[in-house]
């Protein structure tokens, strides 16, 4: 089943037709400021199943000093896609997982970035929190 998504404007829609089973909470600084959050969640798509299907014009790209791209649109600034050096080895990109217009069966499998997240929100979940991404150290939310 292909989902659907959209920029808060409707200027930009794309549409995923599989996603990787992946789905992270991401708490560092960088998400959250780019989100106005306590943290983001994307969803990892390989980039064949991934479609822009309108707006590709709108789009703006951030490139961030850590060399992360993130994209958005120019119009209503909605956040909507992630890269990472991680990503291009994969050939994947993040998606923003609440820019989806349909619910989908896909939920947050971690949290990552726990060091880095805010002093008034803590995970209270049974998902694991990773002091940094994935390959580091499982820690407690409170630490």
């Amino acid at each position: 089943m292909t989902s659907k998504g959209s920029c808060l404007c409707g200027s930009i829609t794309f549409s995923v037709s599989k996603f990787e089973p992946m789905v992270g909470n991401c708490h560092c600084r960088m998400c959250r400021k780019f989100h106005g959050a306590a943290f983001s969640t994307f969803a990892d798509v390989k980039y064949e199943n991934f479609k822009w299907l309108s707006g590709e014009s709108f789009l703006q790209s951030y490139r961030a000093s850590n060399n992360t791209v993130r994209q958005f649109c120019k119009q209503c600034g909605s956040s909507l896609t992630f890269r990472s050096s991680n990503s291009d080895l994969h050939s994947t990109i993040e998606i923003a997982l609440a820019t989806l217009d349909d619910e989908v069966k896909i939920s947050p499998d971690a949290h990552i970035f726990v060091e880095s997240k805010v002093g008034w929100y803590s995970p209270n979940d049974d998902l694991p929190c990773f002091r940094q991404y994935r390959d580091s150290e499982i820690i407690s939310p409170n630490d």
